[in-house]
């Protein structure tokens, strides 16, 4: 308690005796005033205010730039006693009626500080305004979320300049107004005002979150007209935007083009080609940014680790876990939670769990990555505990984390639980539901056998049914055989999507499964002649720092002969404890034999054997598809990790399948 009272002693008569230095004349060595204001800044920048202070208080009295740079100084210890005491001197030194710059630092210092009534109330009292007053308000206005003031003042503004637009026009687009960032945009535009590169990289940030690359062109048209292309921000922002609107080609361009690049640069190209699912590029990119001597930041290794994830390249994810700990951007919520992921996405679950444990203070965000972490490798129950050790911390649950909680529950079977989770969190949470809350119930409801009840819900609920919402329900179908409504569902489907491949294939993997040949033929004539083809699937795997892609038919790979000749040993060994194959899968009307090889030479049965041939008894087998796994698959696998007594691990669109002695813990929720 001594020491509290003498820390805030301190602080106070410190101050108390500012005017008295104020007006003490002292001698310094400097032999200019940018030689003093050199100093003065540099002591401050470290940190040493007070000895600044004490050193050149006879020129901060008659030097308002120095005055000035003094109350900048203070704005981060975000202390009001200090703020007050400031502004005190300030009116007892003349500077608040007679320096217009003084009284706009201090309006900046008591936002800055998150004083935000003590800097309206300052603005209103202030013996005269400019342009930059107002601008600070609205700036103001925006940083702490209240966008109808800050609309409000620029309404009223009777003189706007530049800054003023900027301030507006970035405003609207921080908050997704970004069509009105735009109509704003063009109004400053024909207005006269000349856009610098704060307003270009704002307005084009609106076109990238609109994925409006014709309006993105006509903003690059501006761009070139006023010599910004070589700009590092609006360049980046340029890239951004058609990245972000599928143009990683262009993107790309607009970087390369660039005369230097800076770790934003090469951030705004790995993201961009993170998003556009080229996640072998972004390992290559970040490779070659270190090369160019750049230190990657948070920012970057966020989107890294995220492709690490998304290939399941487990060894290049531990190596830029170290990297992550070495740039000492290991405890940043984003990289944390992406290194959740990461280890989650390539079957490590306890490495997942490791993370989320080293980190001291986790908030929701790393809640409920791990809570998805669980949900995904099919560990419901563990899931749900996590959530009440999350509400006993102290940690309120957000919509992310009933995401992830209603996700547990229906790959699990646990829909008394899921929809216990769905009314907690709307009326104990008063969260609102966005899609894919309700898609989730849908899928909790379709693999629990109520079907009725999950087209009811889709047919109720408030927002309009997007085609996943649909296609989790045409699933159900499947699982269930429920021929008519999946007949009914796909038509809902088509009617939002024609093209969509999957919803041809589900619907008739159902007809062939119910053997209506006519159906199924009916099907695939209708995708001949909308030329839509079924996406292949493709399997791989890591093994001694290499990735192996399968896909059914190739036979590029240089052991494909020993892979299949090893498969039906395999198979036949199976059948003799009693695999039968699951030929009702194959919607090809033709023999047995044919249905039977069709299955056999299925990607992740391929992947698995490569495996079996080339990792070293007692490791774990991690596969990853981009497809769902089939019926035929799920059962072979069972029996392929109890004959061999091998854990196999796979991962495909839907969840994590953990197979071991002849069992997988999806159960029958797969």
């Amino acid at each position: 308690m001594a020491i509290a009272v003498r820390r805030i002693g301190g602080e106070k008569s410190w101050f108390c005796h500012l005017h008295r230095f104020f007006s003490t004349s002292t001698e310094n060595a400097a032999s200019s005033i940018s030689d003093i204001e050199g100093e003065f800044k540099s002591l401050c920048s470290a940190g040493r205010i007070k000895e600044a202070f004490k050193t050149y208080n006879a020129e901060i009295w008659t030097d308002q730039h120095l005055f000035s740079y003094l109350i900048q100084s203070f704005i981060p210890k975000k202390s009001l006693l200090i703020a007050k005491q400031l502004h005190s001197l300030a009116i007892t030194s003349g500077y608040y009626f007679k320096d217009k710059f003084v009284r706009n630092h201090l309006l900046n210092m008591y936002f800055k500080m998150g004083e935000i009534q003590e800097a309206i109330a300052f603005f209103n009292a202030m013996p005269m305004r400019n342009i930059m007053s107002h601008n600070i308000l609205i700036n103001g206005h925006v940083q702490h979320g209240d966008l109808e003031s800050a609309i409000k003042m620029f309404d009223e503004m009777p003189e706007r300049n530049v800054a003023t637009w900027n301030a507006m026009v970035s405003g609207l687009i921080q908050f997704e107004f970004n069509e009105n960032g735009l109509f704003l945009f063009r109004e400053m535009h024909e207005l006269g005002f000349l856009p610098d590169e704060f307003t270009l990289g704002s307005v084009l940030r609106g076109c990238a979150g609109l994925r409006a690359s014709y309006a993105g062109k006509q903003v690059h048209a501006h761009v070139l007209k006023y010599g910004y292309e070589f700009n590092l921000v609006v360049g980046s922002s340029l890239a951004h935007m058609y990245m972000k609107s599928g143009s990683l080609g262009e993107g790309e361009k607009v970087i390369k083009a660039m005369p230097m690049r800076n770790v934003v640069a090469w951030n705004t190209l790995i993201a961009g080609n993170a998003q556009n699912g080229h996640f072998e590029g972004v390992l290559d990119l970040y490779n070659m940014m270190k090369m160019s001597g750049l230190r990657p930041d948070k920012i970057t290794l966020v989107s890294v680790i995220s492709s690490s994830a998304e290939l399941a390249t487990l060894f290049q994810g531990q190596q830029i876990h170290a990297e992550a700990i070495k740039a000492g951007a290991n405890s940043a919520v984003a990289v944390l939670s992406s290194l959740i992921s990461m280890y989650s996405k390539c079957g490590c679950l306890e490495d997942s769990m490791k993370v989320l444990l080293d980190c001291e203070h986790p908030d929701a965000v790393l809640w409920s990555s791990m809570i998805a972490a669980y949900g995904f490798h099919g560990r419901g129950e563990e899931a749900v505990h996590l959530f009440e050790q999350m509400e006993q911390e102290g940690v309120e649950g957000n919509d992310v984390t009933f995401l992830s909680l209603l996700y547990a529950c229906s790959h699990n079977g646990l829909k008394e639980k899921g929809m216990g989770f769905f009314k907690l969190m709307v009326e104990k949470y008063e969260l609102k539901p966005r899609l894919k809350h309700y898609t989730c119930v849908v899928d909790l409801l379709g693999r629990s056998g109520c079907l009725d009840e999950a087209e009811a819900m889709i047919r109720s609920m408030p927002l309009e049914a997007d085609v996943v919402i649909w296609k989790t329900l045409l699933s159900a179908c499947r699982i269930h055989r429920n021929a008519d409504m999946a007949t009914r569902t796909a038509e809902e489907i088509l009617r939002l999507n024609p093209q969509d491949s999957a919803t041809y294939v589900l619907l008739s993997n159902i007809h062939a499964s119910a053997k209506r040949w006519k159906d199924v033929s009916k099907l695939r004539t209708t995708m001949r002649d909308r030329n839509i083809k079924k996406e292949p699937g493709v399997s791989w795997l890591e093994v001694k720092n290499r990735v192996f892609q399968f896909s059914m038919g190739d036979k590029s790979h240089p052991m494909s002969e020993e892979i299949d000749l090893y498969l039906k040993e395999l198979m036949e060994e199976m059948k003799l404890r009693g695999y039968v194959p699951d030929t009702a899968t194959v919607f090809h009307d033709t023999d047995s034999e044919e249905k039977e090889n069709s299955l056999v030479n299925h990607s992740e049965k391929l992947a698995i054997a490569f495996g079996l041939m080339n990792i070293p008894p007692g490791l774990p087998i991690r596969v990853m598809k981009n497809l769902r796994i089939c019926s035929d698959c799920h059962v072979a696998i069972k029996l392929i990790s109890d004959i061999h007594n091998r854990e196999i691990i796979v991962r495909d669109t839907s969840r994590f399948h953990h197979f071991k002695h002849g069992k997988c813990s999806c159960g029958d929720y797969w």
